[in-house]
């Protein structure tokens, strides 16, 4: 165990060069524990030998959780320096160097009130109101209070059961008002039940003495009187019929839903094949609930599932060209909660884009290395079966630019990163939609070019296996097959036995009838 004076002397032997340090710079610095850096550089300040910032530094520190988004974290910390002779007060760059005084000492240095002591009795002292945490960092503002400060230390009062914390609610959890999360106190003295009960309420009139007579307003009211009405016929309502009614674009729709399940807690929201969303109104006959499900899981099978087959297997068709013709091509992959394909990735979005709000969805992310000394490419790929539109292209680039993965601030704005390429793989891209540039009037393509996106059609692929002898296409093969398993698996068949195209065809028929009648009886029902 190191001595206290040696410990002094080796963090002035590391701060000897002049440089301003942390905590965590200076115990690498000089191999001590932790503990001792703490010790040493108290001491230190206190006999005049270093000075430190006069103002504690701010850091966010983000971890990512893959599927769970990033977690942040606020971390103060000071850097300290050698103090020359008979100085109080220096200045290096733009940060104030002191010696130590009382006043400059941190709250758990026993100079200031403690911020906590602060938030906790300035709710417990308005237990009667609910504050936006923003608000309540307002008013503590000349204590030094922080917005990084309340929620940190609120979070802590949570889990004591002192504070009661609400914000909007989603799938994973709650997000934050637009004034951050709604505050109020927990009263102790009364029944936990009673006590709650009323904090909810004290939330809830703050919430109503807020609305106005705003669009998303009268939004709100027209989903809740659409999902009442639904729940009255014994019907489910789903988002597609949310946003006719609304009349209004898909991001504004989703605020509206969002904003009315978080007034309205009778208002309930069911997942259908963990994508579809539907609504009802808790007052519905459980057996009517369960017959509406069944009736909704029909519809989606009969209209959602044939497609969505050939849309995954169009996703394979272009992954195995990419892997097949791309030298050194290395696929991303992420493990996802569901039974989602690990090389589609999850994006985290800076910005909401069409209606996505912290998230998006790109079906294959693949790096290709140019050399020893130059820096890999990146290729971002997004496919759509069918007949592709501009509105397609411009979606899949905000989706890049706004992403925290592809997107980087510029001086012309946000803008994708150096080395990102984007690839969109459509099975056909409307030859008669025309997009208006300035004064110039392009096709689609052209529109794509300038967006910097290289376009990949059906065509494309087909000409690679017609070179090979192939009679098969890869819109029969997306047809046939029942997954991106066997898409993948009928590739490789075909690429080394063309010959044999049609017989592995008809073997993809034969194999998966039952998939095609059940499909067919479905649209039989339409």
């Amino acid at each position: 165990m190191s001595r206290p004076e040696s410990s002094q002397m080796a963090i002035l032997a590391a701060l000897a060069d002049g440089e301003p340090k942390t905590h965590r710079e200076l115990v690498r610095a000089t191999g001590l524990s932790e503990a001792a850096v703490w010790s040493a550089l108290a001491r230190a300040w206190r006999k005049g030998l270093v000075m430190r910032t006069a103002k504690p530094i701010y850091e966010v520190a983000k971890f990512f959780k893959g599927r769970g988004g990033i977690s942040k974290t606020t971390r103060a910390f000071h850097l300290y320096v050698l103090a020359p002779k008979g100085e109080k007060r220096i200045k290096i760059g733009d940060r104030e160097f002191v010696a130590f005084s009382k006043e400059y000492l941190d709250v758990r240095g026993g100079g200031k009130e403690s911020k906590s002591k602060l938030i906790l009795e300035f709710l417990k002292k308005h237990s009667n109101r609910a504050f936006y945490s923003k608000e309540v960092a307002k008013s503590l503002g000349e204590h030094g209070v922080r917005a990084v400060d309340v929620m940190s230390n609120v979070r802590r009062f949570e889990r004591k059961g002192l504070v009661y914390v609400r914000g909007y609610r989603t799938e994973n959890g709650q997000k934050p008002f637009a004034k951050g999360f709604l505050l109020t106190w927990i009263d102790q003295e009364k029944p936990r039940e009673r006590a709650l009960g009323e904090a909810i309420e004290r939330t809830n009139k703050r919430l109503t003495q807020e609305i106005s007579t705003s669009p998303i307003v009268q939004r709100v009211h027209i989903i809740r009187d659409s999902i009442i009405e639904a729940s009255k016929l014994k019907e489910i309502v789903g988002v597609d019929f949310l946003m006719r009614r609304l009349n209004c674009s898909e991001g504004e729709a989703e605020q509206a839903i969002e904003r009315c399940l978080q007034l309205y807690p009778d208002l309930k929201c069911v997942k259908l094949f963990d994508a579809y969303r539907y609504f009802y109104h808790d007052s519905m006959d459980g057996a009517d609930l369960k017959a509406a499900i069944k009736m909704k899981e029909n519809y989606i099978r009969k209209t959602k599932g044939r497609a969505n087959r050939i849309g995954h297997n169009w996703e394979a068709c272009v992954e195995w060209f990419v892997d097949k013709f791309t030298y050194g091509a290395s696929f991303w992959t992420q493990q996802h909660r569901s039974n989602m394909d690990p090389k589609r990735i999850t994006l985290h979005l800076i910005k909401p884009v069409g209606g996505r709000k912290q998230s998006a969805e790109v079906d294959r992310v693949w790096e290709v290395s140019q050399g020893l000394l130059a820096n890999p490419i990146t290729y971002v790929l997004e496919c759509k079966w069918g007949l592709v539109h501009k509105r397609d292209l411009d979606d899949f680039v905000n989706i890049l630019r706004w992403s925290k993965e592809f997107g980087v601030d510029s001086q012309d704005g946000r803008v994708i990163k150096q080395g990102v390429v984007g690839i969109f793989a459509g099975g056909a891209f409307d030859p008669k939609e025309k997009v208006r540039v300035k004064d110039e009037v392009i096709d689609l393509a052209s529109y794509a070019a300038r967006l910097n996106l290289q376009l990949l059609k059906e065509a494309d692929f087909n000409a690679k296996l017609r070179e090979r002898g192939c009679k098969a296409t890869v819109e029969r093969i997306s047809k046939l097959a029942a997954n991106e398993v066997e898409v993948r698996e009928a590739l490789d068949r075909i690429w080394n036995e063309p010959e044999k195209s049609d017989e592995i065809l008809s073997e993809l028929m034969e194999r998966n009838k039952k998939l095609y009648e059940f499909e067919r009886m479905l649209e039989e029902k339409t």
